[in-house]
């Protein structure tokens, strides 16, 4: 038996230490993957279509990571049978879920931003309002900011953690010991730091952030068994969270 249960009739892994060396092997996976996204990002010449350096890179940047987190997934599915949930799933929840979480971010975004401005705080801009900046980089959060960070931070994650562990783990409720890890992956990847040189900068209120949209959107992974309602989850917040700062700045302006 992989698993017994305590005292409370919850569930324990019986496997700690396999999962604390997967849960290090996917950190330094996904720093890995991001400074080769970044690395290739650099060998490509896209300054005459994004001279601002507003959009290309991290589109670049997150096209690479994309492409190794799905090689690494058919590859994993292929060896060790593992699924990663690509597919419809649950669509009743799964619609439910992207309903209720989309209204209520869109909700919170128009909020925020209009306290922002009331407050004269809103986000400073190193590139002009254009057309070509402003569709690239919603179309970056569109696109690829969802598909990439779910399949790293929430599909790969979870999986594994899962199987190391012998199966899903449940803290309280929908929440997982491994939904909890992978957003604890998630918020980690927000940190600016690095060995050469010795830097360490930590945003509190975007790692909680991170953290918080990360468990949601891996709950919803779980319940929905589908990856695609994170991915959309995560690519509309993001789009209604940009696109609301564009539309105050131009508004205020």
């Amino acid at each position: 038996m992989l698993m017994n249960t305590d005292k409370f009739g919850k569930r324990r892994c019986h496997r700690p230490i396999t999962v604390m060396i997967t849960f290090l092997v996917l950190f330094g996976t996904q720093v890995a993957s991001g400074k080769i996204g970044y690395l290739v990002a650099g060998m490509i010449p896209y300054q005459h279509l994004d001279p601002f350096d507003s959009f290309a890179r991290i589109s670049l940047h997150h096209a690479v990571q994309l492409l190794i987190a799905v090689a690494t997934v058919l590859v994993l599915h292929k060896r060790m049978h593992l699924d990663f949930q690509f597919r419809l799933g649950d669509k009743k929840a799964g619609i439910k879920a992207l309903a209720m979480f989309t209204a209520t971010f869109a909700v919170i975004s128009v909020l925020q931003h209009a306290l922002m401005a009331m407050n004269n705080q809103l986000p400073v801009y190193g590139f002009p309002l254009d057309a070509a900046n402003v569709l690239g980089n919603l179309g970056f959060q569109l696109f690829l900011s969802g598909p990439t960070e779910e399949v790293v931070y929430r599909a790969l994650p979870i999986v594994l953690l899962s199987h190391a562990c012998g199966r899903s783990v449940s803290i309280k409720g929908s929440l997982t010991l491994e939904v909890v890890l992978s957003s604890v992956l998630f918020a980690c990847a927000h940190i600016r730091w690095s060995l050469v040189p010795l830097t360490f900068e930590v945003d509190y209120f975007q790692i909680l952030y991170a953290f918080v949209l990360g468990t949601i959107q891996g709950i919803v992974y779980q319940r929905s068994r589908s990856i695609l309602y994170p991915v959309l989850m995560h690519s509309l917040s993001n789009v209604l969270m940009v696109g609301g700062g564009y539309v105050f700045t131009a508004w205020v302006s």
